[in-house]
């Protein structure tokens, strides 16, 4: 088979995994009486991803081949969402699905370096290949919304058997891939540089301490439509019962991430027009508008918000973490550019996930009575949280375009 058709499966088959549960599981936990304890259940993908990628990174570095990695945290972690699926006591699901985490976020970044190891023991362009491999985990993610929303599955434990299956599936195939050997770490090395903090130095400069700031507070809202927004839309179903919105949520949701795909290519117009500060503060500004059209959205007069704001989501999180990502490239010493990477995704989609969804729960649980929430005053407080976020990076940030 083309290495690079295999490669293709790898990722679609990693972002199908996902897909199957991550948009529509809080309406699950809301059918098995759960709605009050979903940001915390979704807080334990931040917790993964925050003491995980390191710890299997070491591990890959160190004494076992990537791919061989990679297919054993997928078998487990599709033992894990096959035992979910029978759960129906919180202690329970919460246990399996920390679990499941635990093994799977790692895997995100593993099937990178895999990729990567792959294509250059082959002589081939990571660069200009990968994009287009990588794309299909997205058409993967959105096509497994889709059969969950199709189906019927969306309030039920069958999203986390089509998941386990699955992540089974994968976890065999990867122990066919080509090997990815140990890169092993250089002997002398100091513990700090071994777990990737070497970046933590770059803090002791005030421009780099701030961005870091800002990406734990901007990272507190990545994962709350995600958490949230399948819940919301079905809470629609009391005045609008036979709605597109309320019956195909997760086909309605599944534009978010068709506009995530097609944003990316914008961003080098936006970077070189705008300049990094620039394209940073239109994602704080899309984020208000995401939450604010939720806030006014319904799936009568107020469609188009509804619309409007799965649309802006790809503004809202491609122009941060790539704008992110390329400053960082961009403002680091060479020999700190790894770590460095590797922090900002610590504190965006492990602590400041953390931090959201947490916050997110205590505020939806506060403003839900007798199992009715009040989701326009929500989503208006999320919005003004983002609102002051971007007002003061906008002050504090200090960054001339080049």
């Amino acid at each position: 088979m083309n290495l690079k058709l295999r490669l293709t499966i790898l990722q679609f088959l990693e972002f199908f995994i996902w897909g199957c549960w991550l948009i529509s599981f809080g309406n699950y936990m809301y059918s098995l009486g759960m709605a009050d304890k979903i940001g915390t259940l979704f807080a334990t993908a931040g917790i993964a991803s925050f003491i995980m990628p390191t710890i299997i990174g070491i591990i890959a570095d160190r004494w076992i081949n990537s791919e061989k990695l990679l297919g054993i945290l997928h078998l487990l972690g599709a033992g894990c969402l096959f035992i979910a699926s029978k759960a129906v006591v919180f202690n329970e699901l919460y246990l399996c699905m920390f679990l499941n985490a635990l093994v799977f976020m790692p895997t995100i970044g593993l099937s990178y370096s895999v990729c990567y190891s792959i294509m250059a023991s082959r002589r081939m362009d990571a660069i200009n290949e990968f994009p287009a491999i990588r794309t299909w985990g997205t058409v993967g993610f959105i096509i497994a919304m889709w059969i969950v929303n199709l189906a019927g599955w969306g309030t039920n434990p069958n999203q986390l058997l089509m998941a386990s299956a699955s992540a089974l599936v994968l976890g065999v195939y990867s122990f066919t891939l080509p090997p990815s050997p140990p890169t092993k770490v250089q002997k002398g090395s100091s513990l700090i540089s071994v777990l990737g903090l070497d970046a933590l130095v770059l803090l002791k400069e005030r421009k780099m301490a701030i961005f870091f700031l800002f990406a734990v507070l901007l990272g507190v809202c990545l994962q709350i439509t995600n958490s949230y927004g399948s819940t919301f839309l079905g809470s629609f179903a009391t005045d609008y019962p036979d709605s597109f919105v309320v019956k195909y949520n997760n086909i309605l949701l599944s534009v978010s991430q068709i506009s995530e795909a097609l944003f990316i290519l914008a961003i080098p117009f936006f970077m070189r027009r705008f300049g990094i500060k620039t394209v940073m503060l239109m994602s704080l500004g899309a984020w208000v508008l995401r939450f604010g059209l939720f806030g006014i959205g319904n799936p009568g007069s107020g469609l188009i918000w509804l619309i409007l704001s799965m649309i802006i989501y790809g503004m809202a999180f491609d122009f941060f973490n790539i704008s992110g990502s390329l400053f960082i490239e961009k403002e680091t010493p060479a020999k700190f550019r790894a770590s460095a990477q590797g922090m900002l995704m610590m504190v965006t989609n492990g602590l400041g996930a953390i931090l959201g969804n947490y916050s997110a729960q205590a505020i939806i649980n506060y403003h839900t009575h007798n199992g009715v929430t009040t989701w326009p005053t929500c989503w208006f407080i999320f919005s003004g949280y983002a609102l002051i976020i971007g007002i003061l990076f906008a002050v504090c940030f200090q960054y001339k375009k080049t």
